[in-house]
């Protein structure tokens, strides 16, 4: 479904060039660089964006509409691939590892060095380049001067891909270590690199490990994951943040604590509607705004001394929706702009609700949470929650009427559930959902918690067989009008298949005490000064891609159940693949798969699965390469069984296979 029209950009200030260029490191290591620099003979500032996704290719769309843009309006705009990745030379490793985040410091003293660059640099991305972006911040390189995050975390533990809640992430823990393991096994470009090509690659596979390996081996929150993690020490980052998330993108409280905990003289926060994407894109949902004229506003203000009025706006903007049916899309979701002038704001005050009742069991079938929606929506048609009323009946829930006046609430809820369990380990799932009188419940927001992490992250503490304690979590923060006429419902279970891996004993379920229980609503008062306006959506001209064909017939997501086994399957579509033929005649074809599976009354029978088979091709060369992976996870109640295997192909000819099998210990997961 198409989003809101973006206005296509062909007129700029500055008439802009293109060229591919290789930057030294130390250690004989070239980044591969690409530069869309202004055409003046006065040095400018740079922007960096860096990333492992193949400029050359997989980004080289999205790459284009905005770098080019940014040169236009009077900066060298750079991207940058990752050591091992793409283009660039050496050997990939762990995401944001040291060296990453070393080479990254590296890349911005050498841009600021260069003739055409006036010594300030900028620093942006979404998600892995939001990620890195403050993450370089933190390590205070002298010319880094600001920095745009889009879609990112400052806590790699228990907000991003691989945890929430200290329990492991299944549906995406398991999908993005496929999908990094079929990133690391692709080759680099001979029409880029030339004849050493194929020694690169046979380099690259040798040196493979899959990522799902090191990210179960840490299951709390230890050193693995505090490196990188800025919320260890926010004091680091002296470097002026513009904090991007959308209220659809699972990374959005990071902007919320960005803006609560550095320099308020520094940060500005923005959270829209939007999906994992960049709020200019157009795709559901929207609206959309001229993100890129905001971001200019930005680098002006900080990399040129003009006064652009962009550190007079509230500290934080963030839109507000209001109550709509439930639908896996909206072309645009409605609502309104609001502006905070700190946070926590003064406009917001908790609220607690109890849930009242005698005390009731919680033991939802395991196949609870396949309407859950993608945990990463990218304006899809499937991606987001559908109609709740099915999870709902699974889960206990409790209902608070909204009488004469709406219900506004911005921020994250919390819940203080008492909570009696019988065995070692459980785990708790809790949704806000908005039901209209029509009976129809829309996904509000969410939370989830590992019992062995109700007391610290960084460590897993049983639980006490027969005792009982109150459990207390946050759920993801959004921005909500609920009207009069509708219920609050808040949803209670004790599984959430697949975005939780399920504990092995949560088939037996635990005893919730209603009367010793609360909700807590951040409850927004409505002000009459929320003017928040924004340009219309605005890029560069597109690349010219060719997409042939439409890509396949397959569902975006198509669960399948089979009744007399009381086996659920969900088969996922992310919407990456087809085959795409660039402007320089590279053929580019993409097809991906994850399944998740999962007998509605066995924990232990938990199973996700991933296939990727990725070519790439070059008809007037004869260069014609294959890349296929299998991942695969399962369980028994000590052991998480990882399954991996990579085969590549030089033409018809096998180059490289090679499969991995290991037992990886439930310590918390």
């Amino acid at each position: 479904m198409s989003g809101t029209e973006v206005r296509l950009r062909i007129d700029f200030p500055y008439e802009t060039r293109r060229e591919d260029v290789w930057i030294p490191l130390t250690d004989g290591t070239q980044l591969y660089a690409r530069i869309w620099r202004p055409l003046t003979d006065e040095p400018v500032p740079a922007l960096l964006e860096y990333l492992p996704y193949r400029l050359s290719d997989w980004t080289a769309p999205q790459d284009c509409q905005r770098h080019p843009w940014y040169a236009g309006h009077g900066y060298a705009s750079v991207r940058v691939d990752v050591r091992g990745h793409g283009n660039s030379t050496g050997l990939a490793g762990d995401e944001y590892d040291a060296q990453e985040l070393a080479d990254g410091v590296a890349v911005v003293e050498w841009l600021a060095e260069q003739p055409w660059c006036t010594g300030r640099v900028g620093m942006f991305g979404i998600c892995w380049g939001g990620f890195n972006s403050l993450q370089i911040a933190a390590l205070a390189p002298e010319p880094l001067k600001a920095v745009v995050t889009v879609c990112s975390s400052d806590d790699r533990f228990d907000n991003d891909v691989h945890y929430m809640g200290g329990s492991v992430l299944a549906v995406d823990m398991h999908a993005w270590a496929a999908a990094m393991l079929t990133h690391v096994s692709r080759p680099p470009d001979p029409a880029q690199v030339g004849s050493v090509w194929r020694d690169m690659w046979l380099n690259r596979l040798e040196a493979v490990d899959p990522f799902i390996h090191t990210w179960l081996a840490h299951q709390t929150r230890d050193a693995y994951w505090k490196h990188g993690s800025i919320c260890e020490d926010y004091s680091a980052v002296r470097t002026p943040v513009l904090a991007v998330g959308g209220w659809h993108d699972p990374y959005r409280d990071a902007v919320l604590r960005l803006v609560e905990r550095l320099d308020p003289a520094l940060v500005r926060g923005l959270i829209g509607p939007w999906s994992h994407q960049y709020p200019d894109r157009g795709l559901p949902p929207g609206p959309a705004i001229g993100f890129l004229q905001e971001t200019l506003r930005w680098w002006d203000h900080h990399l040129k001394d003009q006064d652009s009025g962009v550190m007079a706006e509230p500290m934080l903007r963030c839109w507000i929706s209001r109550s709509h049916p439930p639908a896996t899309t909206y072309r645009e979701l409605p609502g309104r702009w609001v502006g905070e002038p700190s946070w926590p704001s003064p406009n917001v005050t908790p609220v607690s609700y109890g849930l009242q009742g005698d005390p009731m069991v919680v033991n939802s079938p395991q196949h609870t949470g396949l309407d859950a929606g993608r945990f990463y929506p990218y304006g899809n048609d499937s991606d987001l929650p559908p109609d709740q009323r099915d999870e709902d009946a699974k889960s206990v829930c409790f209902e608070f009427p909204v009488r004469q006046t709406p219900i506004e609430i911005l921020g994250r809820p919390s819940v203080h559930l008492t909570v009696t369990c019988g065995v070692h380990t459980g785990q708790v799932a809790a949704r806000l959902c908005d039901v209209a009188p029509d009976g129809s419940s829309t996904l509000v927001t969410r939370g989830a918690l590992n019992f062995s992490a109700r007391q610290d992250r960084s460590r897993a503490d049983a639980w006490e067989p027969g005792t009982t304690e109150v459990l207390a979590f946050e759920l993801n923060g959004i921005g909500h009008t609920f009207p009069p006429g509708h219920r609050i419902r808040l949803a209670v279970s004790s599984a959430y298949w697949p975005w939780i891996w399920p504990q092995p004993d949560t088939a037996r379920g635990w005893t919730l005490d209603p009367a010793a229980s609360t909700l807590e609503l951040p409850v927004r008062a409505r002000t009459t000064d929320d003017h928040i306006t924004f340009d219309e959506p605005e890029e560069a001209e597109p690349l010219g891609v060719i997409v042939p064909e439409p890509h396949g017939d397959r569902p975006g997501r198509r669960v399948v159940r089979d009744v007399a086994e009381g086996t659920w399957r969900l088969e996922v579509d992310p919407g990456y693949g087809g085959t795409r033929i660039y402007p320089d005649g590279l053929e580019y074809t993409e097809d991906v798969q994850d399944t998740y599976t999962i007998n509605e009354s066995d924990p232990l029978s938990a199973r996700a699965h991933s296939d990727w088979a990725v070519r790439l091709h070059r008809p007037e060369t004869g260069w014609d390469v294959r890349v296929e992976t299998h991942s695969g996870i399962s369980c028994d109640a000590y052991d998480f069984i990882t399954k991996n295997e990579v085969v590549c192909r030089e033409g018809a000819d096998v180059v490289f296979r090679r499969s991995w099998e290991k037992r990886i210990p439930r310590t918390a997961g």
